[in-house]
């Protein structure tokens, strides 16, 4: 509709502009009553285009598998048993090992076994400075450290296991042996362990842990009382 509008003597009209409805929710009447209960209306722009909510931001982490870890220990604990089995069996050759710049098989033993330790010192503490900084040089040298000590320990391995078998002849003896045998078992869990993925966090430190343990109850065992009984020689 339109008012007219005369301003001295010409008439112009004025289009009216109806009055903006209310921006109220609508309403649903309810069940024989005259008002109804309000119902919310979406925000303008919601729908396609409109942000996700916080729940539905939500991404739910990969379960843990512990099956993957109850593997690995078995075939560790298979390692360790095969391992004290044989030593226990086998008819000890009395071989010494033998390497050169040594006076002994026994000094060349201890030597091995001690320098193996010392880069399992370095393995515990690469571990902490990777926990928690995570720089890229310190994976490698943990990673590397481990490897070379594992290789150290082998041809000390070979000669208790072949020359001088699993013995029970003391308690220091019987601890060496132990040590000795759970040692590759960890090692062995532990390696298994690494490349999968969703296992309990917990999994590998403990793992690495119990390594750590069982390779100093070797070197206790074996190259400190080596060094206090015949002294520092090679």
């Amino acid at each position: 509709m339109s008012a007219p509008r005369d301003y001295e003597g010409l008439t112009e009209t004025i289009p009216q502009v109806p009055a903006p409805r209310s921006a109220e929710p609508r309403t649903a009447a309810g069940p024989g009553t005259g008002s109804g209960r309000r119902t919310a209306e979406p925000p303008a722009g919601a729908g396609i285009g409109s942000f996700p909510s916080q729940e539905e931001l939500v991404v739910e982490a990969p379960p843990t598998r512990i099956g993957p870890l109850l593997a690995a220990v078995a075939a560790g604990t298979l390692v360790s048993v095969g391992l004290g089995v044989y030593g226990r069996l086998h008819e000890p050759t009395s071989v010494a090992l033998s390497v050169a710049g040594f006076s002994s098989g026994l000094a060349a033993k201890t030597w091995l076994a001690t320098a193996a330790f010392a880069l399992v010192l370095v393995q515990l503490l690469s571990a902490v400075i990777l926990y928690r900084t995570g720089a890229g040089w310190v994976a490698v040298l943990h990673r590397w450290s481990g490897r070379v000590a594992v290789l150290l320990t082998v041809p000390v391995a070979v000669h208790c296991l072949y020359a001088l078998g699993f013995q029970l002849g003391s308690p220091r003896v019987l601890a060496h042996s132990l040590a000795g045998c759970f040692v590759y078992g960890v090692f062995v869990a532990k390696m298994l362990v690494l490349p999968r993925p969703n296992l309990p966090r917990w999994s590998i430190p403990v793992l690495g842990g119990l390594l750590f343990s069982a390779l100093t109850a070797v070197w206790l065992t074996s190259a400190v009382w080596f060094f206090s009984t015949s002294g520092i020689t090679f």
